[in-house]
């Protein structure tokens, strides 16, 4: 019966003893955890697409916790997402205005001239790997749908060969501007009507060799504009949103038809 219970009795104890010193330790090297954190990803909407500079939406709680993020760092979210968070932080949270994504080409099939036929891999990036891609516009969308293949929110579409984006779906997260590997996508307001639909800074004469549609530098968005938002930099109009009132007489005056409203974009049919 010794021969049993010993055992028993030893191996108790030593359970015991590692018990004790395993509830130590986890007191010991416990991590405090801030109470805010678990509230504030619940508030996130878990996308984790990266939009706000962050690995993902627990990253970016404990960046704001921190200090190192706003509480409107994450861009899908919007106002609604800031202000729940703004108040769990005990803060005010002011208004942003929404954003979106916007292509600046309006080139496509029926516009932008090729160089050669690319038949390889339906990808943007790897189309640009052979001779700059097949497009004469070494500043246009080729097409071929990378960006449309990251956007977590189905906002992106072909269409006749250029990539639109669906202002009414896009969160204005920025994968497809990191994907883009001609760098012609960027992030602005929602509110913003008029765009020049167009990256590329040739001459003029250079410009129409390339593509039917793409900006001249002709000027005459800038000698119609009242409010002094529009003017040409490298052979390429720019606009001034601080300035620009979205009156669209650049648009009316514009003998190319390039610069485009958002609002025309929200709806598009997909190739």
């Amino acid at each position: 019966m010794k021969q049993i219970l010993f055992p028993v009795i030893a191996l108790g104890g030593l359970g015991a003893i590692f018990a004790l010193l395993l509830a130590f330790a986890s007191k010991f090297f416990a991590v405090e955890r801030d109470e805010r954190l678990p509230l504030i990803e619940e508030v996130l909407p878990g996308a984790n697409c990266g939009g706000c500079g962050f690995a993902g939406c627990s990253a970016c709680a404990n960046a704001i916790i921190e200090g190192n993020a706003p509480v409107n760092a994450c861009p899908v979210g919007g106002n609604e997402c800031a202000k729940k968070i703004a108040s769990i932080m005990g803060v005010e949270a002011s208004d942003e205005a929404k954003k979106v994504a916007h292509v600046m080409c309006s080139g496509g099939n029926a516009n932008a001239k090729k160089k050669f036929a690319y038949d390889g891999i339906k990808d943007c990036i790897a189309a640009s790997k052979v001779q700059g891609g097949p497009l004469e516009c070494s500043y246009g969308c080729l097409g071929l749908g990378t960006c449309k293949s990251v956007c977590p929110y189905d906002a992106i579409e072909i269409v006749d060969g250029v990539a639109k984006v669906m202002s009414d779906k896009c969160k204005a997260c920025g994968k497809c501007v990191a994907a883009c590997p001609k760098g012609i996508i960027n992030i602005v307001s929602y509110d913003q009507d008029v765009f020049v639909s167009c990256s590329n800074h040739n001459k003029g004469a250079e410009l129409r060799s390339m593509c039917n549609i793409g900006c001249i530098g002709c000027s005459l968005c800038v000698k119609n504009c009242e409010h002094d938002a529009i003017h040409i930099d490298n052979f390429l109009a720019r606009i001034d949103y601080d300035k620009c009132t979205n009156c669209g007489k650049c648009a009316t005056v514009c003998p190319r038809k390039l610069i485009s409203n958002q609002s025309e974009i929200v709806s598009v049919q997909p190739e």
